[in-house]
């Protein structure tokens, strides 16, 4: 694609509001439609894009393959650890201290700057639909690498 100049400025210019546009349904997907599968997705393909104007290798310039194998980790170390804190943290006003389910958010509940910082049921699902877009991206981006990379066997 280096012939076209006008496909490479204009993917320059819509790649940044596509990134946007991914942050915005991931971070506004607990109180309307989307979340982090969606987000996932679409932050997926403006590297995809990119790829497929500038190259493969330009793409693993911008996004290394070692650090999106390492985000697949973090998203779901985030998921998990999120469900496994809510197991373990001690419920809040309870005189014996009770452990309660996987992603059962009552435990995240705190007092540390309320009404700034998001607090039980809020936090849990915000740190869930994190890491799930967080994986999303990265799975997304290893199987487009995969297939963009293969070579043609002869």
């Amino acid at each position: 694609m280096i012939s076209f100049p006008i496909i490479r400025i204009v993917t320059k210019l819509l790649i940044p509001y596509i990134l946007l546009f991914g942050l915005y349904v991931q971070f506004h997907g607990d109180f309307g439609p989307g979340g982090g599968f969606q987000a996932g997705v679409i932050i997926a393909s403006a590297i995809v894009l990119y790829s497929m104007v500038f190259g493969l290798p330009a793409a693993h310039k911008v996004a290394p393959p070692w650090v999106i194998e390492k985000l697949v980790a973090a998203g779901l170390l985030l998921y998990a650890g999120t469900g496994f804190a809510s197991m373990f943290l001690p419920r809040p006003n309870q005189d014996v201290a009770v452990n309660g389910n996987f992603l059962e958010y009552a435990a995240l509940r705190h007092n540390f700057l309320p009404g700034i910082l998001p607090t039980d049921q809020h936090l849990g699902i915000f740190l869930v639909e994190l890491g799930v877009g967080i994986t999303v991206t990265a799975v997304m981006i290893i199987i487009f690498y995969a297939f963009a990379g293969r070579r043609r066997v002869a």
